[in-house]
């Protein structure tokens, strides 16, 4: 009978420490209008730097993508959404070009492996967040979507890895695996 009774005493017990937890917080918002509820059209939240939005295909001078269509995203990629179809290029310092390029934006878990994984930096994420789309067919964004974003004209540019230059040899190319093996002191 006395177990059951000091059981009870600590149900009770942990049940108001629980209400009060939740009048202060109440009286907290009501009075000095720390509301933790953001107005999501007018208000924007602030995020990190290194936020993984919206993706971007980098272009080279000349307009054309800067993938090399090794594949390399797309067998990186946990979720498959990344479709490449390779073909040809007439240009003999670039083996191969991206005829089709495209990423299902409803299957992207926007985890940026594919952004780590690209040799040739062509693949980066932007800042935006915001990707509605009025049927399935258009979360399907291709290659000259992907290559005419808004936000890289404005600068906005989130997820990107940040390579060490001690990592690079010369001529800016990465150094292979062996290198570090043998060098380990």
């Amino acid at each position: 009978m006395e177990k059951r009774i000091s059981e009870e005493k600590a149900h009770v017990t942990a049940i108001l420490k629980g209400l009060i937890l939740t009048i202060t917080s109440l009286l907290r918002n009501i009075f000095l209008g720390d509301k933790p509820t953001i107005q999501y059209p007018e208000e924007k939240r602030q995020y990190s730097e290194r936020l993984r939005g919206v993706h971007i295909l980098n272009k080279r001078e000349d307009g054309s993508p800067k993938c090399v269509a090794c594949y390399m995203c797309a067998t990186v990629c946990p979720a498959e959404c990344i479709t490449i179809e390779a073909g040809e290029s007439s240009d003999k310092s670039i083996e191969k070009y991206p005829v089709r390029f495209e990423i299902d934006m409803l299957r992207c878990v926007f985890c940026g492996l594919c952004v780590d994984a690209c040799p040739e930096e062509a693949i980066i994420m932007s800042k935006e967040y915001e990707c509605s789309f009025y049927s399935i067919s258009d979360s399907v964004y291709k290659k000259e979507f992907l290559m005419n974003r808004p936000s890289l004209e404005k600068g906005e540019l989130g997820y990107r890895p940040e390579i060490n230059p001690n990592l690079r040899g010369k001529g800016g190319k990465f150094l292979p695996f062996s290198f570090f093996s043998k060098n380990k002191s």
